[in-house]
């Protein structure tokens, strides 16, 4: 089980505030961005599967190395709330973010771990976005509409990382471990975990909630039972670059893939 050492010197008023400081720069202003798009999407003229999500999309279609400072400038920024939480958790007195097990101890298991849990949520997600996509409940979801330069796989690559690592570190090890020390029980941490995850997937539409909720729900049991983050970070970032990589290589090549 994931320890909760508690923040010694740090009263609950202030764990509390930079909890909402940190989902406010991170996830949490992403829920709020997801509802706002989901809301546009539901109002606007056709069904939801004949509009778009893309995820990795150009910034500066044309200019590729200017597009490419783009991207790099995106990824990095994205993982500010990440050293955030790394300086927060090193100032209760914790190790930084090996307290929630995002170091390099065990790469290896962590890394078998996460391969084992993406083989699992992987085949199962492709499956039941296809179903929820041909009623009508989720946009298409276009994972990379990246120009074809010799940086578009590296930067897909990267992207996934900087998702899994923000993801896992913000949404599971430290919302869970400030939440525990803020008294909650077990079970209501869960849920604001897996809500949250399904939130800021809204703008993909309800399939995109649905679906992240259930792998909230199984990434919070994990971490519970492993007391690491590592292998959900390994899991997710496989998912995602499958889906990055895979989506560029296949799509317009196979009929069962859905595209924009």
């Amino acid at each position: 089980m994931a320890a909760t050492l508690p923040a010694e010197g740090v009263s609950q008023r202030t764990l509390r505030s930079e909890t909402w400081i940190v989902l406010a720069l991170s996830l949490g202003a992403s829920a709020v961005s997801a509802l706002i798009s989901f809301i546009g999407s539901l109002t606007r003229p056709g069904g939801l599967k004949d509009q778009a999500a893309t995820l990795n999309g150009s910034y500066a279609p044309g200019r590729p190395w200017l597009d490419l400072a783009w991207q790099l400038f995106g990824i990095a920024t994205a993982l500010v709330p990440v050293v955030l939480v790394a300086h927060l958790l090193t100032r209760e007195g914790a190790p930084g973010l090996r307290a929630i097990g995002f170091d390099r101890r065990r790469p290896w298991p962590d890394l078998g771990r996460g391969a084992l849990v993406a083989a699992g949520i992987g085949s199962a997600g492709l499956a039941f976005y296809l179903v929820v996509r041909g009623v009508g409940a989720n946009l298409t979801v276009v994972p990379e509409s990246l120009p074809e330069v010799w940086w578009k796989y590296p930067v897909l690559v990267l992207s996934a990382i900087q998702n899994s690592v923000v993801e896992e570190v913000i949404v599971v090890g430290y919302l869970l471990r400030r939440l525990d020390g803020l008294g909650w029980s077990p079970m209501a941490a869960l849920a604001a975990s897996s809500v949250l995850r399904g939130s800021y997937h809204l703008y993909q539409g309800v399939g995109g909630f649905v679906g992240n909720l259930v792998m909230g729900v199984v990434f919070v049991w994990l971490y519970r039972r492993w007391g690491r983050v590592g292998p959900l970070v390994a899991a997710h970032a496989l998912l995602d670059i499958v889906a990055f990589v895979g989506y560029g290589l296949l799509a317009g090549r196979v009929d069962w893939l859905p595209t924009a």
